[in-house]
């Protein structure tokens, strides 16, 4: 009887943890949402989506923006791979990321 109530105490202790809130860090690069930016991104994304087509669901997210900006894609996912059913938090900072380098690339 004693060990049974130790487990029920145990398992409402870690209830807290399971429960508390998560705190997610990742490189942030500022995204300015105007007609152009969202122009260039689309222009991107579709053409690499040719190229991954093979591929469905995270995976063929994750391959088209490796295509896209294989060094932003390095510098947000790579250590932290998006997860299927995973709301991907990080898509702005890409944006601005690429936005970023494509405009230092023109230069």
């Amino acid at each position: 009887m004693i060990l049974v109530y130790l487990y029920v105490f145990l398992a409402l202790a870690a209830v807290p943890q399971c429960l508390s809130k998560v705190t997610y860090t990742f490189l942030e690069f500022p995204y300015k949402e105007i007609p152009k930016n969202e122009a260039m991104f689309h222009e991107y994304e579709t053409a690499c989506a040719l190229g991954c087509s093979g591929k469905i669901g995270v995976s063929k997210t994750l391959c088209i923006r490796q295509c896209i900006s294989p060094s932003c894609y390095k510098d947000l996912y790579q250590s932290d791979l998006l997860e299927e059913g995973e709301v991907d938090v990080r898509l702005n900072s890409f944006k601005g990321c690429f936005i970023q380098r494509h405009n230092r690339s023109r230069t």
